[in-house]
């Protein structure tokens, strides 16, 4: 037995040192640094197969060039779950680590034992170490799916008893809840800690590179939102997707944050009911309210999440400051950007927002990143301060840039054809998105425009 030694590790990024020190010098931050004591396990190498150690004597791998390679068109493991299969790049790949994160209560463990219970012909494996055998049964009966699957419960939290279950099962895919609730005999300190997390990630590597069996791990995530652990996890895995939404609604968004073999901007989108998480096919629909008759400061903007185009409905209030200094407030919109384009709007155009308050609020709980819904947002500001409703039927897709110009956006051909399917009878848009771009075709008005303030005459006259 190798001799026990203390450590310090960074809660936030991972990194080791031989002292305590009160700045993190990787990662910056304050106070991060906890002890914890770590066994040196000097040559020996924990490896997967019945919690065993080798000494590294196995054949070394040789080096080869990449023209001699040999490559198989990749087969991935097709679910029920589309939403799922879109997130991943289109399926689960063999041999992948996939660490999947969210609030507590969001529903991540929800969403694992629903992939385990329906994807048919697959054996799957799931390993609990915060659910008693029975508590899951009853999560399967709820889930009313549980007579379709071959699916095995294992409630153990030592990864050696783990890979044991795993040799005498055999199964095609491996599930882990959570990630923190695991301890390795290899470490000596206690499970959720960082040299624990970081130790049974890398056995558990190991076996999905050795085996070709892909994993899934479910993390806990920590107050400011980020994957409680080390930062190297994330580097270890092959996939990271966020399970994100509010317990106070019904829809829930599963992001692509990290994919090796996929785009890393994919989104799937999931309505929580009584019998568990149900997809979202056309989410456009659910994001657009249903309005009986128009209201000021409201805007639908044509977006893109990924490949994915989506229509959202923006809101917007603006109304006289109480107090000395105006509020800025913007959910789901980034409050700087914001800001930026009431500058723009004050500076260009000759619009006084400087004494009025702002209030911005991109509808269905979505977290918006895409610049195309800059104008909707203009808009949408003018709209409740001018107290003048825009149209239902209208659409809108452009960048505005510091002098107030419209910029063109990527793939308008989508979200002109998405705003089309919907029943919009017109869309507005740069007309530097005019090359090449045959609107004949659609049968949906396409209004050029140039300026905000055209924007603004047409609209608003």
């Amino acid at each position: 037995m190798a001799k026990a030694k203390t450590v310090y590790f960074c809660q936030r990024c991972g990194y080791e040192s031989a002292k305590w020190l009160g700045k993190c010098p990787s990662c910056n931050q304050w106070n991060t640094f906890v002890e914890e004591l770590v066994e040196k396990g000097g040559s020996k190498v924990p490896d997967w197969r019945s919690g065993t150690s080798y000494s590294g004597n196995r054949k070394p791998n040789k080096a080869a060039v990449i023209h001699e390679i040999v490559y198989a068109e990749e087969v991935r493991m097709q679910t029920p779950d589309h939403e799922m299969n879109r997130v991943l790049g289109g399926g689960i790949v063999a041999g992948s680590l996939v660490l999947i994160g969210g609030e507590p209560g969001i529903g991540k463990s929800t969403l694992m034992l629903q992939l385990a219970l329906t994807i048919p012909g697959i054996k799957t494996l799931y390993v609990s170490g915060e659910e008693s055998e029975q508590q899951l049964k009853m999560r399967a009966e709820r889930l009313l799916q549980s007579s379709k699957a071959d699916c095995y419960i294992l409630t153990e939290t030592s990864t050696q008893n783990i890979f044991k279950q795993i040799e005498s099962v055999e199964p095609h895919l491996v599930i882990i809840d959570s990630i923190q609730t695991l301890h390795s005999s290899q470490i000596e300190s206690t499970p959720g800690s960082v040299s624990q997390v970081r130790e049974c990630t890398a056995e558990l590597l190991r076996f999905a590179k050795e085996s070709s069996t892909p994993v899934f791990i479910v993390g806990h995530i920590t107050k400011d939102g980020a994957i409680a652990g080390p930062k190297v996890l994330e580097h270890m895995v092959d996939t990271v997707l966020q399970f994100e939404g509010d317990r106070h609604h019904m829809y829930r968004i599963l992001r692509a944050v990290k994919n090796r073999f996929g785009s890393s901007s994919e989104l799937g989108i999931y309505e929580m009911f009584h019998g568990g998480l149900r997809e979202v096919s056309n989410p456009s629909e659910i994001l657009l309210s249903q309005r009986e008759f128009p209201i000021s400061g409201v805007t639908i903007a044509a977006m893109l999440e990924g490949v994915r185009p989506m229509l959202i409905e923006v809101q917007a209030l603006v109304g006289n400051s109480a107090y000395g200094t105006p509020q800025r407030s913007s959910t789901g919109f980034d409050t700087r950007r914001m800001n930026m384009l009431l500058a723009v709007l004050e500076k260009r155009f000759g619009f006084r927002l400087s004494a009025q308050d702002v209030f911005l609020n991109i509808a269905g709980g979505l977290r918006v990143e895409d610049p195309a819904i800059d104008l909707a947002v203009i808009v949408a500001i003018l709209s409740s301060q001018q107290d003048i409703a825009v149209p239902s039927h209208i659409a809108f897709a452009g960048e505005v840039g510091l002098s107030g110009e419209i910029r063109a956006v990527n793939r308008i051909e989508q979200r002109i054809a998405e705003a089309e399917k919907l029943g919009f009878e017109e869309i507005y848009i740069s007309k530097y998105n005019n090359k090449g771009l045959d609107t004949s075709k659609y049968n949906i008005k396409v209004n050029w425009m140039a300026k905000v303030e055209e924007i603004f005459q047409a609209i608003f006259g």
